[in-house]
């Protein structure tokens, strides 16, 4: 599992408790000693806990000022920077959804158990707290591709790896994107929907984004693969979320993204934006519309701005984002699911 570089801690005091009750999901660690300090470094903790979803609360704070964020997991972003006046504490809660393999779901298992990384322009942890989530806790699942899913390296994220750190204690997300899939390979290989799918709960969320992929995809299978996904996700009580995908940095010469490059029209003529946006009105699916939100994000910042958002300066790469891009982006989900009430406000932090 690939680390963030991490500003040194100068002292960090760590108090570490878990509950005697059973893991969500995946089994339970109900008689194991208590987790302790041992499991902590300045500037990283790991929890010896089996897959599942787990409630994490981190006390910030020190003697000096301090700017503290919490990451884990395949790069995750679970928690932003937070500021913290000197001489206080302040609290913060969040759920982490524990899995195997711990990033792409066609990647490399990763690291067992649960791994948080402390960072920030000051980083001071004064206490960490990890218990097992309530049964009846929601999930966020994500079925989608690279340009969504928890990138192993720097410097690729996908929005999908930052829309953790939008959310309070109760709502997790487990992104199953995963590079280079489309609707065809996703429902075709057993390690992605077949695997997703069995996990989804009543009141779940599906987000689903998958286009980019699609380069050869015909409309019609590309129309029944979607239906395929949707209908999968109601079969299990779960609510899905049709995404449409988000634009490639494709400039025209009037400083516009009205071409096919970046809206995502394939070459035999497929406009999958227009193809999900379709389906969701007649299947009557939640829509968010992430390709007219990022085309007008884009075009607002222009050619040189825009930069920023994707990997252009490190990779010449209009279609990836960077760790910057993929949390504004991960942002505009984030309004969205309040806005359309997919999720209760109280479980969303917007700062």
């Amino acid at each position: 599992m690939r680390r963030f570089n991490l500003a040194v801690l100068a002292a960090v005091t760590l108090s570490t408790g878990l509950a005697a009750a059973p893991a969500q999901a995946y089994g339970s660690y109900a008689g194991q000693r208590p987790l302790g300090i041992d499991n902590c470094t300045a500037t990283a903790c790991h929890f010896d806990v089996p897959p599942g979803t787990y409630d994490v609360k981190v006390l910030l704070g020190g003697e000096a000022a301090s700017s503290t964020g919490v990451s884990g997991e395949t790069r995750r972003g679970l928690l932003s920077e937070t500021a913290v006046p000197a001489g206080e504490r302040v609290a913060r809660s969040f759920t982490v959804d524990v899995r195997t393999p711990e990033g792409e779901p066609t990647g490399p298992e990763g690291t067992p158990g649960l791994d948080l990384l402390v960072g920030g322009s000051a980083p001071a942890l004064a206490g960490v707290e990890v218990t097992p989530a309530a049964r009846h806790t929601r999930q966020i699942f994500i079925v989608g591709d690279s340009t969504v899913c928890d990138q192993p390296g720097d410097p690729y994220s996908g929005w999908g790896q930052q829309l953790p750190q939008y959310l309070r204690k109760g709502l997790s997300v487990a992104n199953h994107a995963d590079s280079g899939e489309s609707t065809v390979s996703y429902l075709g290989d057993s390690r992605l929907w077949a695997t997703v799918q069995p996990r989804i709960r009543p009141g779940d969320l599906v987000l689903i984004q998958l286009a980019h992929n699609d380069k050869t995809t015909d409309e019609a299978t590309y129309r029944t693969n979607l239906e395929a996904l949707v209908a999968g996700v109601r079969q299990k009580g779960g609510e899905p979320v049709l995404v449409t995908p988000v634009v490639r940095r494709w400039f025209n010469a009037d400083g516009t993204l009205n071409n096919n490059t970046a809206l995502l029209v394939n070459g035999l003529g497929v406009d999958h934006p227009a193809v999900i946006r379709s389906l969701a009105a007649t299947h009557d699916v939640p829509l968010i519309d992430l390709t007219a939100k990022t085309k007008a994000l884009v075009e607002s910042l222009g050619v040189e701005a825009s930069k920023a958002l994707y990997l252009y300066n490190e990779k010449r790469d209009n279609t990836h984002t960077s760790v910057h891009g993929a949390t504004v982006y991960a942002g505009l989900v984030r309004e969205e699911l309040v806005a359309q009430h997919l999720v209760p406000r109280g479980l969303v932090r917007v700062g």
